[in-house]
């Protein structure tokens, strides 16, 4: 394994254990987070406020991830299969009532430094929302 699929996997591992810090400080400190159909934000602390709310309103566990490095290490993409729970309900979305979900997922990185500089996620909102809000 190459450096930059130990950091993704790391990564991986560590929200799989919901150990949000060790997280966290593999990320850059000025880390660009593309949200999925939304905007992005910039900086750790951003990050860390985007995933107190993920971990308030969803419970979720990845299975399957499969790693590709780009040549010298400086990109990598991730894919993977996501089972949760939605526990509470999150802004602009239906109510939670506590619902299941399984949805493919997927993630590209920049790797400066050995960090995690630029994190793009990507899934299918719609399918996401027909799961929780049949």
């Amino acid at each position: 394994m190459t450096d930059t699929e130990i950091l993704i996997r790391s990564y991986y591992d560590a929200f799989n254990r919901r150990d949000f810090e060790d997280m966290l400080a593999l990320l850059s400190e000025d880390v660009r987070h593309d949200v999925n159909e939304g905007g992005h934000e910039i900086g750790r602390d951003a990050f860390r406020a985007f995933v107190e709310r993920m971990n308030r309103c969803y419970r979720e566990h990845l299975t399957d991830i499969r790693v590709a490095v780009g040549e010298h290490g400086a990109y990598a993409a991730a894919e993977y299969v996501v089972h949760g729970e939605y526990i509470a309900s999150d802004e602009g979305l239906p109510p939670a009532k506590g619902q299941k979900y399984v949805l493919p997922g997927g993630a590209y990185f920049d790797i400066k430094d050995g960090r995690i500089a630029r994190v793009t996620n990507y899934y299918n909102l719609s399918d996401w929302i027909r799961q929780v809000n049949p």
